[in-house]
């Protein structure tokens, strides 16, 4: 809810004159800067300082790449790895940059290493390591700034396995629903522990959960669509990834784990593949025309879009001022 548009209807409602409003909108201080304005900025600052140095390294390297040698250009990786991360240890004002600066610095050296050697391993092992090397890096900095791009790391990591589980290929067959169930809970395990639940050991992870949110919502409905288009009958994947996803919606109503981005990522899901679901039956039944069958899939998709908007923002106009106050601050 607008606090301005608030302020304006009460006065509206209680009729108040020009100065009694001035002085309801003075105690509300609307026009006051943020209380924490100095200590973001210069954090903001750092990590803008920390992105252009590391970026300005990068391409001193990239410059002079061929002139360091092989065991130049390990040492060079090392260092930069060792020395971001005894920064970030010891001094707490450059935590958080400098331990950004290592966990990139540690993901290049993996992907140098792997391009030098060519040691076969696939390319969710070099992910897979690269989150669990980086881990105790995330819980010692306990910042939002390196759990984000953790959480793409392990993404990709889980999404890689289970693409070269399947065979590299974009199906639904019942011998891949063990290696897809297991995706879908790794995704789930994974959000679990960014979750508000864990928030003492892993800080405040508002945006990190919210991408761990969505990138399980598109791995369930990718392979949920899968199931019911790919094959003549429907798969195991679509009831299960339709049944996960309306679970999910059920858990981010409640008012510990709500949060808008990631509700409605869920619930676009759910609408997602409900909307497939009327399009395969509506064209495998036949009898009518196919304007007229697509009239009716675009009308039932408006309606559903319409109703979980409407569903979504009752839920958060009805969320205490903590929740609300959160997730904005998010």
């Amino acid at each position: 809810m607008n606090l301005r548009l608030a302020l304006y209807e009460l006065a509206r409602v209680h009729r108040l004159s020009p100065p009694r409003m001035h002085a309801l909108f003075a105690l509300a201080e609307l026009d006051a800067p943020p209380p924490h304005l100095p200590e973001r900025f210069w954090r903001v600052v750092a990590l803008l300082a920390a992105g252009l140095g590391g970026f300005g390294l990068v391409m001193w390297v990239a410059a002079n790449w061929g002139a360091l040698g092989r065991a130049g250009q390990f040492a060079l990786l090392q260092g930069w790895v060792l020395l971001t991360a005894l920064a970030a240890w010891r001094v707490a004002a450059l935590r958080t940059p400098m331990g950004l600066l290592c966990l990139l610095g540690t993901g290049a050296l993996f992907a140098y290493y792997g391009q030098t050697y060519q040691t076969g391993a696939d390319a969710w092992q070099l992910f897979a390591l690269w989150a669990a090397l980086t881990l105790p890096l995330c819980l010692g900095v306990r910042s939002d700034v390196l759990w984000f791009p953790w959480v793409m790391v392990t993404c990709s990591a889980i999404s890689l396995w289970v693409y070269a589980r399947t065979g590299h290929r974009w199906q639904a067959d019942d011998s891949d629903l063990p290696i897809h169930l297991v995706g879908w809970g790794l995704g789930v395990l994974l959000v679990v522990a960014l979750s508000p639940w864990t928030q003492r050991w892993v800080g405040a992870t508002h945006w990190s959960r919210r991408l761990a949110l969505l990138a399980m919502a598109v791995s369930v409905t990718l392979a949920a669509l899968a199931g019911l288009f790919v094959r003549t009958e429907i798969a195991p994947h679509y009831v299960l990834g339709l049944l996960l996803m309306g679970v999910a919606v059920g858990m981010l109503m409640q008012r510990r784990w709500f949060d808008i981005v990631g509700l409605s990522a869920a619930l676009l899901s759910v609408d997602t593949l409900l909307v497939a679901g009327l399009v395969r039956f509506l064209f495998e039944s036949g009898g009518s025309e196919t304007v007229s069958r697509l009239l009716v899939v675009g009308f039932v998709a408006a309606g559903l879009l319409a109703v979980s908007v409407a569903w979504i923002m009752r839920r958060q106009n009805g969320m205490p001022a903590s929740s609300t106050q959160e997730g904005a601050s998010a």
